[in-house]
Protein backbone atom coordinates (compact mmCIF):
# COMPACT_ATOMS: atom_id res chain seq x y z
CA UNK A 1 0.00 0.00 0.00
CA UNK A 2 2.86 2.34 1.00
CA UNK A 3 4.37 1.48 -2.36
CA UNK A 4 1.08 2.29 -4.17
CA UNK A 5 1.18 5.64 -2.29
CA UNK A 6 4.66 7.05 -3.33
CA UNK A 7 3.90 5.82 -6.95
CA UNK A 8 0.68 8.24 -6.68
CA UNK A 9 2.60 11.28 -5.21
CA UNK A 10 5.46 11.25 -7.70
CA UNK A 11 2.76 10.61 -10.72
CA UNK A 12 1.16 13.89 -9.33
CA UNK A 13 4.32 15.64 -8.53
CA UNK A 14 5.19 15.20 -12.18
CA UNK A 15 1.68 16.18 -13.91
CA UNK A 16 2.03 19.36 -11.75
CA UNK A 17 5.89 20.14 -12.98
CA UNK A 18 4.92 19.69 -16.21
CA UNK A 19 1.49 21.29 -16.11
CA UNK A 20 3.06 24.81 -14.58
CA UNK A 21 5.70 24.25 -17.38
CA UNK A 22 3.02 24.04 -20.23
CA UNK A 23 1.42 27.42 -18.49
CA UNK A 24 4.81 29.42 -18.48
CA UNK A 25 5.22 28.26 -22.41
CA UNK A 26 1.27 29.14 -23.23
CA UNK A 27 2.03 32.61 -21.29
CA UNK A 28 5.09 32.75 -23.49
CA UNK A 29 3.31 32.48 -26.56
CA UNK A 30 0.45 34.12 -25.92
CA UNK A 31 2.38 37.30 -25.18
CA UNK A 32 4.68 36.66 -28.64
CA UNK A 33 1.37 36.61 -30.38
CA UNK A 34 0.45 40.50 -29.42
CA UNK A 35 4.27 42.00 -28.85
CA UNK A 36 7.05 41.12 -31.55
CA UNK A 37 10.19 39.75 -30.68
CA UNK A 38 12.63 41.76 -32.28
CA UNK A 39 16.41 40.27 -32.05
CA UNK A 40 19.53 42.56 -32.15
CA UNK A 41 21.80 40.11 -33.62
CA UNK A 42 22.28 37.16 -36.18
CA UNK A 43 25.30 35.98 -38.22
CA UNK A 44 23.10 34.11 -40.85
CA UNK A 45 24.38 36.35 -43.80
CA UNK A 46 27.74 35.40 -42.66
CA UNK A 47 26.98 31.47 -43.32
CA UNK A 48 25.84 32.40 -46.91
CA UNK A 49 28.81 33.84 -47.53
CA UNK A 50 31.26 30.69 -45.23
CA UNK A 51 28.92 28.25 -46.34
CA UNK A 52 28.26 29.51 -49.97
CA UNK A 53 30.16 32.10 -51.28
CA UNK A 54 26.67 34.10 -51.33
CA UNK A 55 25.18 32.05 -53.88
CA UNK A 56 22.10 32.07 -52.51
CA UNK A 57 20.48 30.40 -55.61
CA UNK A 58 21.76 27.56 -54.06
CA UNK A 59 20.42 26.98 -50.82
CA UNK A 60 17.04 26.91 -49.36
CA UNK A 61 16.24 28.39 -46.19
CA UNK A 62 13.41 26.00 -45.70
CA UNK A 63 15.54 23.58 -45.95
CA UNK A 64 18.97 24.18 -44.55
CA UNK A 65 19.70 22.40 -41.67
CA UNK A 66 23.38 23.41 -40.68
CA UNK A 67 22.78 26.48 -39.20
CA UNK A 68 21.35 27.29 -36.03
CA UNK A 69 18.90 29.73 -38.08
CA UNK A 70 15.97 28.57 -40.94
CA UNK A 71 13.03 29.64 -41.78
CA UNK A 72 11.03 26.54 -40.07
CA UNK A 73 12.94 27.61 -36.55
CA UNK A 74 12.32 30.96 -37.26
CA UNK A 75 8.72 30.41 -37.55
CA UNK A 76 8.73 27.82 -34.11
CA UNK A 77 10.45 30.69 -32.40
CA UNK A 78 8.35 33.33 -33.03
CA UNK A 79 11.10 35.70 -34.44
CA UNK A 80 9.17 38.48 -35.35
CA UNK A 81 12.06 41.17 -36.38
CA UNK A 82 15.96 40.48 -36.84
CA UNK A 83 18.78 42.24 -37.57
CA UNK A 84 21.10 40.82 -39.96
CA UNK A 85 24.68 41.37 -39.18
CA UNK A 86 26.42 42.93 -42.14
CA UNK A 87 29.73 41.41 -40.81
CA UNK A 88 33.18 41.08 -43.03
CA UNK A 89 36.13 39.75 -40.70
CA UNK A 90 38.76 42.33 -39.44
CA UNK A 91 41.36 41.52 -41.83
CA UNK A 92 39.07 42.97 -44.68
CA UNK A 93 40.45 46.53 -42.76
CA UNK A 94 42.41 48.90 -44.99
CA UNK A 95 41.76 45.95 -48.21
CA UNK A 96 38.31 45.17 -49.31
CA UNK A 97 35.92 45.71 -46.76
CA UNK A 98 33.46 47.93 -48.23
CA UNK A 99 33.07 46.15 -50.90
CA UNK A 100 32.70 42.66 -48.94
CA UNK A 101 29.82 44.56 -46.34
CA UNK A 102 28.50 45.61 -49.53
CA UNK A 103 28.09 42.11 -50.87
CA UNK A 104 26.59 41.00 -47.01
CA UNK A 105 24.26 44.25 -47.31
CA UNK A 106 22.91 42.76 -50.81
CA UNK A 107 22.62 39.06 -49.32
CA UNK A 108 20.26 40.64 -46.94
CA UNK A 109 18.27 42.13 -49.82
CA UNK A 110 18.09 39.00 -52.03
CA UNK A 111 17.03 36.98 -48.91
CA UNK A 112 14.14 38.86 -48.68
CA UNK A 113 13.33 39.01 -52.46
CA UNK A 114 13.92 35.21 -52.50
CA UNK A 115 11.06 34.60 -49.41
CA UNK A 116 8.86 37.11 -50.09
CA UNK A 117 6.04 34.93 -47.52
CA UNK A 118 7.95 35.14 -45.07
CA UNK A 119 10.70 38.26 -44.62
CA UNK A 120 9.66 41.54 -45.10
CA UNK A 121 12.63 44.31 -45.40
CA UNK A 122 12.65 47.37 -42.32
CA UNK A 123 14.09 49.75 -42.11
CA UNK A 124 12.09 51.75 -39.70
CA UNK A 125 10.06 51.49 -36.27
CA UNK A 126 7.09 51.33 -38.45
CA UNK A 127 8.11 48.87 -40.75
CA UNK A 128 8.64 46.38 -38.34
CA UNK A 129 5.44 47.06 -36.79
CA UNK A 130 3.91 46.58 -40.44
CA UNK A 131 5.68 43.22 -40.86
CA UNK A 132 4.35 42.14 -37.27
CA UNK A 133 1.21 42.48 -38.57
CA UNK A 134 1.49 40.73 -41.70
CA UNK A 135 3.12 37.70 -40.17
CA UNK A 136 6.30 38.28 -41.56
CA UNK A 137 9.69 37.97 -39.71
CA UNK A 138 11.05 42.15 -40.16
CA UNK A 139 14.52 41.79 -41.60
CA UNK A 140 16.80 45.15 -40.29
CA UNK A 141 20.53 45.42 -41.61
CA UNK A 142 22.80 46.21 -39.05
CA UNK A 143 26.93 46.70 -40.06
CA UNK A 144 28.98 44.75 -37.31
CA UNK A 145 32.12 46.68 -37.14
CA UNK A 146 33.24 50.48 -37.99
CA UNK A 147 35.84 48.98 -40.62
CA UNK A 148 33.32 48.32 -43.00
CA UNK A 149 33.26 52.14 -43.67
CA UNK A 150 36.77 52.69 -44.03
CA UNK A 151 36.65 56.18 -42.48
CA UNK A 152 34.05 57.64 -44.27
CA UNK A 153 30.95 59.58 -43.54
CA UNK A 154 29.97 59.03 -47.51
CA UNK A 155 30.32 55.47 -46.74
CA UNK A 156 28.23 55.63 -43.90
CA UNK A 157 25.74 57.83 -45.25
CA UNK A 158 25.95 55.48 -48.55
CA UNK A 159 25.11 52.60 -46.03
CA UNK A 160 21.86 54.32 -44.60
CA UNK A 161 20.66 54.67 -48.24
CA UNK A 162 20.96 50.97 -48.74
CA UNK A 163 18.96 50.23 -45.50
CA UNK A 164 21.80 49.90 -42.64
CA UNK A 165 20.14 51.25 -39.13
CA UNK A 166 23.13 50.49 -37.15
CA UNK A 167 26.52 50.50 -37.00
CA UNK A 168 28.71 48.59 -34.50
CA UNK A 169 31.18 50.84 -34.22
CA UNK A 170 34.57 48.09 -33.90
CA UNK A 171 34.29 44.68 -34.39
CA UNK A 172 37.33 42.84 -32.63
CA UNK A 173 39.60 45.51 -33.73
CA UNK A 174 40.12 49.08 -33.24
CA UNK A 175 40.12 51.10 -36.43
CA UNK A 176 41.71 54.74 -37.25
CA UNK A 177 38.86 56.04 -34.70
CA UNK A 178 37.68 54.33 -31.87
CA UNK A 179 39.32 51.40 -29.69
CA UNK A 180 37.62 47.75 -29.53
CA UNK A 181 37.01 45.63 -26.17
CA UNK A 182 40.71 43.91 -26.39
CA UNK A 183 42.32 46.95 -25.52
CA UNK A 184 40.63 46.31 -22.01
CA UNK A 185 42.07 42.73 -21.92
CA UNK A 186 45.58 44.07 -22.82
CA UNK A 187 46.02 42.29 -25.71
CA UNK A 188 45.71 45.38 -27.78
CA UNK A 189 47.12 48.60 -27.36
CA UNK A 190 44.86 51.82 -26.37
CA UNK A 191 45.42 54.06 -29.66
CA UNK A 192 42.90 56.87 -29.06
CA UNK A 193 41.72 56.60 -25.65
CA UNK A 194 37.95 55.56 -26.25
CA UNK A 195 37.54 58.09 -29.53
CA UNK A 196 39.32 60.54 -31.55
CA UNK A 197 38.52 63.43 -32.46
CA UNK A 198 36.90 61.98 -35.84
CA UNK A 199 35.01 59.21 -34.03
CA UNK A 200 33.07 61.80 -31.90
CA UNK A 201 32.07 62.96 -35.59
CA UNK A 202 31.00 59.58 -36.15
CA UNK A 203 28.68 59.46 -33.79
CA UNK A 204 26.98 63.29 -34.43
CA UNK A 205 26.65 61.79 -38.06
CA UNK A 206 25.31 58.59 -36.70
CA UNK A 207 22.42 60.76 -34.56
CA UNK A 208 21.71 63.28 -37.48
CA UNK A 209 21.01 60.43 -40.18
CA UNK A 210 19.39 58.44 -37.33
CA UNK A 211 21.33 55.29 -37.62
CA UNK A 212 21.42 53.24 -34.30
CA UNK A 213 24.95 53.48 -32.71
CA UNK A 214 26.11 50.15 -31.35
CA UNK A 215 28.62 49.67 -28.56
CA UNK A 216 28.91 45.97 -28.69
CA UNK A 217 32.75 45.29 -28.68
CA UNK A 218 33.88 48.41 -27.99
CA UNK A 219 36.45 48.81 -24.93
CA UNK A 220 34.80 50.50 -21.98
CA UNK A 221 36.31 53.99 -22.51
CA UNK A 222 33.95 54.25 -25.92
CA UNK A 223 30.89 52.87 -24.01
CA UNK A 224 31.45 55.65 -21.62
CA UNK A 225 32.11 58.83 -24.00
CA UNK A 226 29.28 57.66 -26.51
CA UNK A 227 26.75 57.47 -24.11
CA UNK A 228 27.93 60.99 -22.80
CA UNK A 229 28.42 62.65 -26.19
CA UNK A 230 25.13 61.11 -28.25
CA UNK A 231 22.35 62.74 -28.58
CA UNK A 232 20.00 59.54 -28.64
CA UNK A 233 19.80 56.54 -27.11
CA UNK A 234 21.97 53.74 -27.75
CA UNK A 235 22.32 50.13 -27.87
CA UNK A 236 24.44 46.90 -27.17
CA UNK A 237 22.95 44.77 -29.91
CA UNK A 238 24.25 41.24 -28.95
CA UNK A 239 26.22 41.91 -25.37
CA UNK A 240 25.21 40.68 -21.66
CA UNK A 241 26.23 41.33 -18.05
CA UNK A 242 29.71 41.73 -16.64
CA UNK A 243 28.61 40.87 -13.29
CA UNK A 244 28.05 37.73 -14.11
CA UNK A 245 30.10 36.71 -16.63
CA UNK A 246 33.84 38.82 -16.06
CA UNK A 247 34.47 38.95 -20.02
CA UNK A 248 35.06 42.41 -21.55
CA UNK A 249 32.81 42.35 -24.41
CA UNK A 250 30.33 42.23 -21.42
CA UNK A 251 28.62 45.41 -19.94
CA UNK A 252 30.05 46.41 -16.66
CA UNK A 253 26.83 47.66 -13.75
CA UNK A 254 28.17 51.38 -14.13
CA UNK A 255 27.39 51.58 -17.64
CA UNK A 256 24.63 49.47 -17.40
CA UNK A 257 23.10 52.17 -14.96
CA UNK A 258 24.38 54.91 -17.91
CA UNK A 259 22.43 53.10 -20.31
CA UNK A 260 18.93 52.98 -18.14
CA UNK A 261 20.28 57.27 -18.02
CA UNK A 262 20.35 57.56 -21.58
CA UNK A 263 17.28 55.37 -22.02
CA UNK A 264 19.19 52.75 -24.16
CA UNK A 265 18.77 49.15 -24.45
CA UNK A 266 21.36 45.85 -23.61
CA UNK A 267 20.27 43.09 -26.10
CA UNK A 268 21.48 40.04 -24.14
CA UNK A 269 23.82 37.62 -26.19
CA UNK A 270 23.54 34.11 -25.89
CA UNK A 271 27.52 32.40 -26.26
CA UNK A 272 28.50 30.51 -23.80
CA UNK A 273 31.71 32.12 -23.35
CA UNK A 274 30.38 35.18 -22.63
CA UNK A 275 27.15 33.74 -20.24
CA UNK A 276 29.11 31.92 -18.06
CA UNK A 277 32.68 32.15 -18.66
CA UNK A 278 32.72 28.96 -19.81
CA UNK A 279 32.63 26.29 -22.71
CA UNK A 280 28.81 25.27 -21.41
CA UNK A 281 25.95 27.05 -20.47
CA UNK A 282 22.20 26.43 -19.61
CA UNK A 283 19.14 28.74 -20.53
CA UNK A 284 18.76 29.63 -16.87
CA UNK A 285 22.29 31.16 -17.22
CA UNK A 286 21.23 33.08 -19.59
CA UNK A 287 17.87 33.92 -17.55
CA UNK A 288 20.55 35.25 -14.83
CA UNK A 289 21.83 37.69 -17.14
CA UNK A 290 17.92 39.17 -17.66
CA UNK A 291 17.64 39.55 -14.33
CA UNK A 292 20.59 41.24 -13.12
CA UNK A 293 20.50 44.35 -15.84
CA UNK A 294 16.78 44.13 -14.83
CA UNK A 295 18.44 44.35 -10.72
CA UNK A 296 20.73 46.77 -11.17
CA UNK A 297 18.80 49.02 -14.15
CA UNK A 298 15.69 48.25 -15.38
CA UNK A 299 13.78 45.74 -17.80
CA UNK A 300 13.15 48.79 -19.69
CA UNK A 301 16.48 48.77 -20.71
CA UNK A 302 16.53 44.94 -22.09
CA UNK A 303 16.44 42.85 -25.40
CA UNK A 304 17.37 40.19 -27.23
CA UNK A 305 20.58 39.12 -29.06
CA UNK A 306 21.27 35.55 -29.41
CA UNK A 307 24.04 35.88 -32.20
CA UNK A 308 23.06 32.76 -33.45
CA UNK A 309 25.38 31.87 -36.45
CA UNK A 310 28.00 33.88 -35.18
CA UNK A 311 28.91 31.70 -32.25
CA UNK A 312 29.99 27.84 -31.96
CA UNK A 313 28.77 27.77 -28.59
CA UNK A 314 24.92 28.45 -27.51
CA UNK A 315 23.22 27.28 -24.18
CA UNK A 316 21.53 23.96 -23.53
CA UNK A 317 18.12 24.39 -23.81
CA UNK A 318 18.94 27.54 -26.51
CA UNK A 319 20.62 25.50 -29.02
CA UNK A 320 18.51 27.85 -31.90
CA UNK A 321 16.30 30.37 -32.94
CA UNK A 322 13.47 27.91 -32.16
CA UNK A 323 13.85 28.23 -28.65
CA UNK A 324 13.09 31.96 -27.74
CA UNK A 325 9.71 30.93 -26.44
CA UNK A 326 11.46 28.53 -23.85
CA UNK A 327 13.70 31.30 -22.60
CA UNK A 328 10.77 33.89 -22.45
CA UNK A 329 9.14 31.06 -20.31
CA UNK A 330 11.76 31.01 -18.12
CA UNK A 331 11.50 34.95 -17.33
CA UNK A 332 7.94 33.89 -16.40
CA UNK A 333 8.92 31.10 -14.35
CA UNK A 334 10.84 34.36 -12.45
CA UNK A 335 8.01 35.87 -12.13
CA UNK A 336 8.53 38.41 -14.59
CA UNK A 337 5.52 40.56 -15.23
CA UNK A 338 3.74 40.39 -18.30
CA UNK A 339 4.42 44.12 -19.08
CA UNK A 340 8.38 43.51 -18.03
CA UNK A 341 8.09 40.56 -21.01
CA UNK A 342 6.70 42.83 -23.33
CA UNK A 343 9.19 45.34 -22.80
CA UNK A 344 12.10 42.63 -23.16
CA UNK A 345 10.31 41.57 -26.24
CA UNK A 346 10.36 44.02 -28.68
CA UNK A 347 8.91 47.42 -26.91
CA UNK A 348 12.12 48.58 -25.43
CA UNK A 349 13.97 48.07 -29.07
CA UNK A 350 10.96 49.85 -30.91
CA UNK A 351 10.97 52.99 -27.93
CA UNK A 352 14.71 53.28 -28.68
CA UNK A 353 14.51 52.91 -32.11
CA UNK A 354 11.54 55.77 -32.47
CA UNK A 355 13.81 58.21 -30.16
CA UNK A 356 16.64 57.77 -32.56
CA UNK A 357 14.10 58.50 -35.54
CA UNK A 358 13.07 61.88 -33.73
CA UNK A 359 16.47 62.88 -33.24
CA UNK A 360 16.86 62.53 -36.86
CA UNK A 361 13.91 64.51 -37.21
CA UNK A 362 15.13 67.32 -34.82
CA UNK A 363 18.52 68.08 -36.79
CA UNK A 364 16.93 67.65 -40.27
CA UNK A 365 18.35 71.17 -41.20
CA UNK A 366 21.60 70.32 -40.18
CA UNK A 367 23.80 69.57 -43.17
CA UNK A 368 26.07 66.76 -43.56
CA UNK A 369 29.72 66.27 -42.42
CA UNK A 370 31.34 66.06 -45.46
CA UNK A 371 34.99 67.45 -44.03
CA UNK A 372 37.16 63.68 -44.41
CA UNK A 373 39.07 61.99 -41.85
CA UNK A 374 42.46 63.98 -41.83
CA UNK A 375 45.34 61.97 -44.05
CA UNK A 376 47.75 61.24 -41.16
CA UNK A 377 44.92 59.33 -39.47
CA UNK A 378 44.31 56.63 -42.53
CA UNK A 379 47.60 57.00 -44.75
CA UNK A 380 48.93 53.15 -46.05
CA UNK A 381 50.06 51.77 -49.07
CA UNK A 382 46.53 50.10 -49.89
CA UNK A 383 45.10 54.11 -49.96
CA UNK A 384 44.83 56.61 -52.15
CA UNK A 385 44.91 60.71 -51.29
CA UNK A 386 42.45 61.84 -53.90
CA UNK A 387 41.47 65.02 -53.17
CA UNK A 388 43.66 65.79 -49.81
CA UNK A 389 45.72 68.92 -50.22
CA UNK A 390 48.94 67.21 -48.74
CA UNK A 391 50.14 64.30 -50.17
CA UNK A 392 50.69 60.92 -48.08
CA UNK A 393 53.97 59.11 -47.46
CA UNK A 394 53.11 56.23 -49.65
CA UNK A 395 52.38 58.76 -52.69
CA UNK A 396 55.73 60.23 -51.76
CA UNK A 397 57.01 56.77 -51.87
CA UNK A 398 55.51 55.14 -54.92
CA UNK A 399 56.59 58.67 -57.17
CA UNK A 400 60.28 57.83 -55.95
CA UNK A 401 60.01 53.85 -57.14
CA UNK A 402 58.71 55.23 -60.61
CA UNK A 403 61.24 57.77 -60.79
CA UNK A 404 64.09 55.02 -59.88
CA UNK A 405 62.67 52.72 -62.57
CA UNK A 406 62.85 55.67 -65.43
CA UNK A 407 66.23 56.17 -64.42
CA UNK A 408 67.15 52.70 -64.84
CA UNK A 409 65.39 51.88 -67.94
CA UNK A 410 67.24 55.12 -69.34
CA UNK A 411 70.65 54.28 -68.33
CA UNK A 412 70.01 50.69 -69.46
CA UNK A 413 69.21 51.82 -72.84
CA UNK A 414 72.64 54.38 -73.29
Amino acid sequence: MMEWAKTLCLVLWAFTVNSTADEYRDRALSLMADTPLIDGHNDLPWQMRNLFNNQLNTVDLHELNTTHTNIPKIKAGHLSAQFWAAYVPCDTQNKDAVRQTLEQIDVIHRMCHKYPDDFKFAASSQDIMEAFQLNKTASLIGVEGGHSIDSSLGTLRTMYQLGVRYLTLTHSCNTPWADNWLVDTGSEPVQHNGLSEFGKRVIWEMNRIGMLIDLAHVSEAVMKQVLEISKAPVIFSHSSAYSICKHKRNVPDDVLREVKNKKGIVMVNFYNDYVTCQKTAKISDVADHFDHIKKVADASIIGFGGDYDGVTRVPEGLEDVSKYPDLVAELLRRNWSDEEVRDALGRNLLRVFREVEAVRDSLNGLKADDEPIPLKEVQNPCRTDYGYSEKSSSTRTQSFYALVLVLTLIITLF
